[in-house]
């Protein structure tokens, strides 16, 4: 050891500086290459090690060689290994710089913590005080409408009575009728609820009062499945209308775009089923309650996930919500998208004639002079023109179904054009714009996993191989649905039960769930359009049994025969009440015989097993028997008790998402949420629920 130290004592000390000063950074850069190297977990594990140990003997074949060529004086040595050496710690800096950039992008596309806001809300001519009473929504899991809200009443020291609500739609329709003062809403509740009857106009018809946000926990990035993404897997995409650049991914969205895709690794096959908006269906967090399905984004994505599956039957293994600004910058970051623009069959939209052009606004949503427009026709769009066209339904006859197509058309040439990508600067941008606009459940292992994918699609281009990715599309058969709500209609889509059951087996086969159905005949027909498979298209509902929801007629005014036999044929059960002159129901201008009114009301959702009490008119004049007159009068004052009966069953039993209302309220009130009679008005005395 003395004769060691002796010796780097005599030896050359510029030399001998450089050699620990190439060992420190040699060092230190390989160690946090290693590290970045180990965090791409799943991409090419054999290679990486090797890497790794290679570039650890060479710290040691430097660190004994540079002493040997230093203690011999063999410089010309010396300076050509400390210059590999160099290069190698340049080496690790830029690989663990390019490395580090491409983990932290993909890491931050699943926020662990976001902004939930919560706002108290009043009409724009109500005048808070203390007096006034509040909405609030009885659910204890809901951030934004319950936990939040607590805290803000808290924190404002608020004395108000508070009334307890199911449903967010029933509130806010109390508060516009004016049954409550103001209401606890999400902080983007202009979005989530703007799109809908009678709330368009929520935004110049409500103030703002009060508002609290909170840094949290996303309830949302939950775990759904451990499943690489080598393997088949599901994702549901939920567009997010935002117009800030960026996605704090707050639990409430308006749930306009919801797309469900499957993907195949292995036949790299994709499919894309878009729902529309307006779709009646079951809303999962509702008990099953009947809804448009884009109400269920009111209730955060887990509910828009569960709702979706109930529809189809697919369990999702991922979602992945995307601000819409995000599509602005993904589409410029890949130099534009190639899209063939439909031709539009309206000129008109909001109110302004763009003589043939595709109009619509802004990813800022602003018209006027800052309106995004397109001649029809295929052609490179940029980001916001790719946006204006994702979002156009008034200038087509199909609105939303249209604006879904055209959606489609967008994301496939998003995939299509990111296979061109070749510089990692290019890379990186796409990155940077996704991350931003994006929140999703895949764990970083998981996303990394699509190297593989890419590896393959990229080998094979370099071999000059075209490898395309097929991309199924669908086109769900709908059919109007003016559902009657109980104190309005609303405009809903039922949906094809058939052109369901083709879309979903078709993804359910993409998935390897089960195999595909080989067809062994073969027709053709020359007025089809075969340029574009869509699955489900033209599987109409042509029977009741094919439709997904079925809507009571109205059957006052027609015989009691027919009204009977239509009622049969929808499998209700039926009561029918003989009424008199003078007696409750009885219509003086309809003829002997025929429907005066019914218990159900039209355009209510039914369901065989319903019962349904048909009121009939009798015979004008009683003349012969006035015993029997009197008995059927009894009988008939017996039969109208047992309707009241079967009327408060059918009111139980109603389908319809917002009867709801009768259950938050009694005799058409809001439920008082006090249960201390001491005093009503202080917040210790109002119980929620725990």
């Amino acid at each position: 050891m003395k004769a060691f130290i002796h010796k780097l004592k005599k030896s050359n000390k510029i030399y001998l500086s450089l050699l620990i000063i190439s060992l420190i950074l040699y060092l230190g850069f390989y160690i946090w290459f290693t590290i970045n190297l180990l965090s791409l977990s799943g991409i090419e594990t054999l290679i990486r090690i090797i890497v790794i140990i290679l570039f650890g003997i060479w710290f040691l074949v430097w660190l004994i060689t540079g002493l040997i060529t230093l203690f011999t004086k063999k410089y010309n040595t010396f300076i050509c290994m400390i210059i590999f050496t160099f290069l190698f710690t340049g080496l690790f800096g830029f690989g663990s710089y390019y490395i580090h950039s491409i983990y932290s992008e993909i890491n931050n596309m699943s926020k662990d913590t976001i902004t939930y806001t919560t706002n108290l809300i009043t009409l724009n001519n109500t005048e808070f005080t203390s007096s006034s009473t509040i909405g609030i929504i009885n659910d204890t899991s809901n951030t934004e409408g319950y936990t939040l809200a607590k805290k803000l009443i808290e924190k404002e020291n608020l004395s108000n009575k508070l009334y307890q609500y199911d449903d967010f739609y029933v509130m806010l329709e109390d508060l516009y009728n004016k049954k409550i003062d103001a209401c606890f809403v999400s902080g983007n509740y202009v979005v989530l609820f703007g799109g809908d009857d009678p709330f368009t106009n929520i935004a110049s018809e409500t103030k703002v009062i009060k508002e609290y946000s909170e840094d949290m926990k996303n309830k949302d990035n939950v775990v759904l499945t451990n499943k690489k993404l080598t393997e088949p897997f599901t994702i549901l995409v939920m567009g997010v209308d935002s117009e800030d650049d960026g996605l704090k991914a707050n639990q409430a969205f308006n749930g306009d775009t919801l797309m469900m895709v499957t993907f195949n690794p292995k036949t790299l096959t994709a499919s894309m089923f878009s729902v529309p908006r307006d779709l009646w269906v079951p809303i999962s967090c509702r008990n099953n309650a009947l809804a448009k399905i884009n109400s269920s984004a009111a209730y955060g994505s887990s509910c828009v996930i569960s709702t979706m599956q109930n529809l189809t039957g697919i369990d999702i293994d991922y979602y992945v919500k995307i601000n819409f600004k995000g599509v602005v910058d993904l589409v410029d970051a890949l130099g534009g998208v190639t899209v063939n623009v439909e031709n539009p069959y309206f000129n008109v939209n909001a109110g302004v004639d763009y003589h043939g052009q595709v109009c619509e606004q802004n990813s800022n949503r602003e018209f006027g002079n800052k309106v995004i427009c397109m001649n029809p026709g295929t052609q490179k769009l940029n980001g916001e023109q790719a946006l204006a066209y994702s979002r156009n339904r008034h200038q087509y006859i199909g609105s939303d179904l249209d604006r879904i197509r055209h959606q489609q058309d967008v994301v496939a040439a998003i995939a299509s054009e990111a296979k061109n990508i070749r510089s990692f600067e290019d890379f990186k941008a796409i990155l940077n714009a996704v991350q931003k606009n994006m929140d999703t459940n895949m764990t970083t292992e998981q996303i990394l996993s699509l190297y593989n994918v890419a590896k393959s699609i990229l080998l094979n281009t370099v071999n000059g191989n075209d490898v395309a990715i097929s991309m199924n599309k669908t086109y769900l058969q709908t059919y109007s649905l003016p559902v009657f709500l109980g104190y309005s209609t609303t405009s809903a889509l039922g949906y094809s039960k058939p052109s369901l059951e083709e879309i979903t087996k078709m993804m359910r086969v993409n998935l390897e769930l089960e195999s595909a159905t080989v067809n062994k005949t073969f027709s053709i027909d020359y007025n089809e359009d075969y340029t574009t498979k869509y699955y489900g298209k033209g599987l109409t509902a042509n029977t009741d049994a094919d439709k997904s929801v079925i809507l009571m007629d109205n059957l006052v005014g027609k015989s009691e025969e027919v009204a009977k036999s239509w009622a049969i044929s929808k499998g209700l059960n039926v009561n029918v009440i003989t009424v008199y002159p003078g007696e409750e129901n009885y219509n003086g201008s309809l003829g002997s015989g025929m429907v005066t009114n019914q218990s159900i009301h039209s355009n209510s959702v039914i369901a065989t097993g319903n019962s349904l009490t048909l009121y009939v008119n009798g015979t004008s004049y009683i003349n012969d028997n006035n015993t029997n007159y009197n008995n059927n009068q009894s009988n008939n004052n017996n039969n109208n008790s047992s309707n009241n009966n079967n009327n408060t069953t059918k009111d139980n039993s109603s389908t319809d998402n917002k009867d709801t209302k009768d259950d938050t309220k009694e005799d058409n009130e809001p439920k008082e949420d006090n249960k201390d009679t001491k005093d009503d008005n202080t917040l210790d005395n109002t119980i929620l629920p725990s």
